[in-house]
C-alpha cells in the first residue's frame, strides 16, 4: 500500500481528539527519530550513545551507585529479552521487527473468512481478547494514514525503505500496557528501566497473539510496536487518553504509566470516539515535568509547531528537545522518565482518593488539585525496591 507524502490538514475527529494539524503538515520519516539518528547522524552519535546501546548487552560496566549496579542493569536487560528476540530475528534483512519494521506474520491468513455481521459486537470481542492476552487497555480507531511513517529504516545501512502494509487496512487496534508503579518511582535508574523493558516484552507477546487471532479469522492483521507509524495519535483517536506536556498520553486508568502497541487490520470493527476530559487545561497550568527535567528538554508555554528534525512537522503540540533528552539518557546508560514519575496523573486510580483527585483535576478546580499534588512524585531509592517488604 502506498501513501502520499502529505495529507490534507482537515480530518473528522481531530477536534475531539485535541489534534491540531496545520497546512504545513508532513508525515514523519522514521530515519529521523532520535534513536535511529544515534546510529547515523554525527550530531547525535557519540561515545556516550554507543555506550548506552552497549549497556543493554551488558558490555558497559556499571559505573554508579544505587540504581545503577550490575543487578539493576541485569534486571533491566532481562526484562527486554522477549522484545529483543523478536526485534533481532530480522536483522540480516534490515528489518528490526517492532522498532524499524512491523512484526512479520508468524501465521497465515486463514482461507475461510469468519462472517462479521455486527462490527460493534466484533469490536467488543477484540477488546475482550486483547485483555485476555494481557493488554490493560484497548481502543479502536480508523486507519489514518497521516500517522504512518513516510518511510521506514533499513537497519543494515540506515537508509530509507518502503513502509508497506497490505491493501485495504481500515482500522487500528491500540493497546495499552501498564508499567509497574513502584519501579517507575525509582526513575532515573537502570532499575526503573525494567518497567519499560518488561512492558515491551509483554506487548510483543500480546500484539502478536491478537494479530494471529485475527488472521485465524481470515483477515489481515499486522502487529506493530514502535514501527510503521506514530502510536500516540492513534491512541488518542482511539479514546484511550489525552496528550500532555510531558509528551505522553494521560489515561484515566493509569495516568501516563503505559506503553502502547497497535495492530493494523481490515477486520470490520466500529471505532471509538475520543472524549477530551480536561488534561490539556490541567497541563496549561502545570509545569512539574518541565521543572523536573534535568536538561530542560520539555517545553513551557502553549503548544507550538516546530521544525526540529526529530519532531513531526505541522502539528501544533508540546514537543520535547529530543537531542537534549536522549543526551541525558546516554549519560545515564539508561532511559529517563522523571517526567512520568513527577506527573500529577501518575497515580493508582483504583484507589478512591486518587479517583476523587482526578475528578478535581479535570474540573474548574484544577488549581486546587495541582496544589494538593505539590509534595508528590519524589524519587524512591532503588535499594528500597530490592529490600524485602516487612510483613
Amino acid at each position: 500500500m502506498s501513501y502520499p507524502s502529505n495529507h490534507p490538514p482537515n480530518r473528522d475527529g481531530d477536534a475531539a481528539a485535541g489534534i491540531e494539524v496545520t497546512p504545513e503538515f508532513e508525515r514523519f520519516t522514521q530515519r529521523n527519530d532520535i534513536f535511529t539518528r544515534a546510529f547515523w547522524d554525527p550530531t547525535v552519535r557519540s561515545k556516550q550513545t554507543d555506550a548506552f546501546f552497549a549497556s543493554y548487552r551488558m558490555e558497559a560496566t556499571p559505573r554508579r551507585g544505587d540504581g545503577f549496579t550490575q543487578r539493576d542493569f541485569a534486571l533491566r536487560n532481562a526484562s527486554w529479552l522477549i522484545s529483543d528476540l523478536i526485534s533481532d530475528r530480522g536483522g540480516d534483512s534490515g528489518m528490526r521487527e517492532g522498532f524499524q519494521a512491523p512484526i512479520v506474520n508468524d501465521t497465515p491468513v486463514a482461507p475461510m473468512q469468519h462472517a462479521v455481521e455486527d462490527p460493534s459486537r466484533m469490536a467488543s470481542e477484540i477488546k475482550r481478547i486483547a485483555k485476555f492476552f494481557g493488554a490493560d487497555l484497548c481502543g479502536i480507531t480508523d486507519m489514518d494514514d497521516r500517522w504512518l511513517y513516510a518511510t521506514r529504516v533499513d537497519t543494515r545501512d540506515y537508509a530509507e525503505a518502503p513502509n508497506d502494509l497490505p491493501d485495504g487496512m481500515t482500522s487500528v487496534i491500540v493497546m495499552g500496557h501498564q508499567m509497574e508503579e513502584e519501579l517507575v518511582a525509582t526513575y532515573p535508574s537502570a532499575l526503573a528501566g525494567a518497567a519499560t523493558g518488561r512492558e515491551y516484552s509483554h506487548e510483543a507477546a500480546v500484539v502478536m497473539q491478537l494479530a494471529a487471532y485475527i488472521r485465524n479469522l481470515g483477515y489481515e492483521a499486522t502487529a506493530s510496536m514502535n514501527d510503521t507509524g506514530l502510536v500516540i495519535p492513534y491512541a488518542i483517536k482511539a479514546g484511550l487518553g489525552e496528550y500532555a506536556r510531558n509528551q505522553m498520553v494521560i489515561t484515566p486508568e493509569f495516568g501516563p504509566r503505559l506503553r502502547f502497541s497497535k495492530i493494523f487490520t481490515n477486520l470490520p470493527l466500529t471505532h471509538d470516539t475520543p472524549e477530551p476530559l480536561g488534561v490539556r487545561a490541567f497541563c496549561d497550568i502545570c509545569t512539574k515535568c518541565a521543572d523536573a527535567c534535568p536538561v530542560k528538554a520539555l517545553p513551557y508555554g502553549p503548544p507550538e509547531t516546530t521544525d526540529a528534525p526529530s519532531a513531526i512537522k505541522g502539528v501544533r503540540k508540546w514537543t520535547s528537545d529530543a537531542e537534549k533528552c536522549f543526551g541525558f539518557w546516554a549519560k545515564l546508560s539508561s532511559d529517563c522518565a522523571i517526567c512520568m514519575r513527577v506527573c500529577p496523573f501518575n497515580r493508582d486510580f483504583a484507589k478512591w482518593q486518587h479517583r476523587l483527585w482526578l475528578r478535581l483535576a479535570l474540573s474548574p478546580w484544577r488549581k486546587l488539585a495541582l496544589w494538593l499534588d505539590r509534595n508528590r512524585g519524589q524519587r524512591r531509592k532503588p535499594a528500597d525496591w530490592w529490600s524485602p517488604k516487612k510483613t
